[in-house]
């Protein structure tokens, strides 16, 4: 038996079917089509990764506890980019997102102060993301894995300060 090609529109109901199994036929195409806040009969809306990201990491900062995000490398590398005149805080920095056409998966890496509870912390950062992302979005968020790379030490705070400072006063003005 050969197989005949179906080409989208036209109708490929034989003389013994009724329009009401065509029909069925057709509606299930109609189905399959994605639906939701995002997928409208006007037309559709796309969300690059990189706006998620940036709302994942703004939702982040915002949680109290939360030092710094990213590893020492990047943390290194956007401090040095931060200091050019006219650049731009990276608020993607530490978080990777995995996304599709109506979920997405988000994980971010944070380094959190001394004396916060780094479950606490973890939670408020899931719940923070999760409302942040899915009300600008309307993607559903299906997890937020949180990696914690560091704990900030107050000491360090200290530390930092006084050796940014012996290196200004050796510079020539």
């Amino acid at each position: 038996m050969a197989e005949s090609s179906k080409i989208p529109g036209q109708s490929t109901a034989s003389p013994g079917t009724t329009t009401g199994e065509s029909a069925e036929s057709e509606s299930g195409l109609s189905q399959h089509r994605p639906s939701g806040p995002l997928h409208t009969p006007r037309g559709d809306t796309t969300i690059e990764e990189s706006v998620v990201q940036k709302l994942a990491g703004i939702a982040t900062r915002e949680v109290p506890g939360v030092y710094a995000m990213g590893n020492a490398a990047r943390r290194a590398f956007s401090a040095v980019t931060e200091r050019i005149p006219g650049s731009q805080t990276n608020y993607g920095n530490g978080v990777s997102v995995e996304k599709g056409e109506r979920q997405a998966a988000v994980d971010v890496s944070v380094i959190v102060d001394y004396g916060y509870s780094i479950v606490e912390v973890s939670q408020a950062i899931r719940t923070n993301v999760i409302r942040s992302v899915e009300n600008a979005t309307g993607l559903e968020v299906l997890e937020v894995n949180v990696n914690v790379t560091d704990v900030h030490l107050p000491d360090e705070d200290s530390e930092d300060d006084s050796q940014s400072q012996k290196k200004q006063s050796g510079r020539l003005e």
